[in-house]
């Protein structure tokens, strides 16, 4: 086993080093933490208070799963994905989930349909109470609940880490709320599943992922300066 992989080993089975990596992909995903934001060393030591072993195995985990860039002499910061790595993760992503939703439509979707409506539910609950940064989280966390459908560590994983670069992205070029999963179609994916019709269940998957690419300007970034400590303990 590499030095690296007992590293990553170690911060599964600590709690302290999970909590950090579980909050910064939290912050991630809710588009909270914007491209290129400075992951301090000091300030993660002092809002988690653990010393600093523990932040850099944390770190060295998300830069494994292409969350934190790693720099030397620089420090640790959120990644920032590029034009064309962004046109790559959504091609990426137009030809996986297109072959999972296919799969599960060929099946019925006769596993994981129920978890899949129920987290449709959250979303609605979200957008009723316009709690924005839940809207997000579940958003993105939909499309890994499809993946899981399948009981394929590896694929959900793949997907996962997909996922968490798009929210990157979109906080990178997004230009509007349509940047992020439009109301009623998640719904509509599932419907074509559960009616066993693998077209229409890529058609819908297909459509959904190019309404969010389409409503990125990639020629455009965004900059933001945010208070590490109050947004990974929740009091922004």
């Amino acid at each position: 086993m590499t030095d690296a992989q007992q590293k990553l080993d170690a911060v599964q089975s600590d709690p302290d080093e999970q909590l950090i990596v579980d909050r910064i992909y939290s912050a991630v995903m809710e588009q909270k933490l914007a491209p290129r934001t400075k992951l301090s060393e000091q300030t993660l030591c002092e809002t988690f208070g653990v010393g600093r072993m523990r932040v850099r195995r944390a770190l060295l985990l998300l830069s494994s799963q292409g969350i934190v860039e790693l720099h030397s002499n620089r420090g640790a910061f959120i990644a920032c994905p590029s034009p064309d790595e962004a046109r790559e993760v959504f091609e990426a992503r137009l030809m996986i989930e297109s072959g999972i939703v296919r799969t599960l439509a060929h099946e019925n979707g006769s596993l994981g349909i129920d978890a899949l409506r129920t987290h449709v539910k959250e979303e609605d609950e979200a957008r009723a109470a316009n709690d924005r940064t839940e809207i997000i989280r579940l958003s993105g966390e939909f499309h890994v609940e499809l993946a899981k459908c399948h009981n394929n560590s590896v694929l959900t994983r793949v997907v996962r880490e997909l996922v968490t670069r798009s929210s990157l992205i979109v906080a990178l070029f997004g230009t509007n709320r349509d940047s992020s999963c439009p109301d009623d179609e998640h719904a509509s994916i599932i419907d074509a599943i559960v009616s066993g019709d693998p077209q229409s269940a890529e058609d819908n998957i297909q459509h959904h992922l190019l309404h969010v690419k389409n409503s990125l300007d990639l020629e455009q970034t965004r900059k933001v300066e945010p208070d590490l400590a109050k947004i990974l303990t929740g009091r922004m």
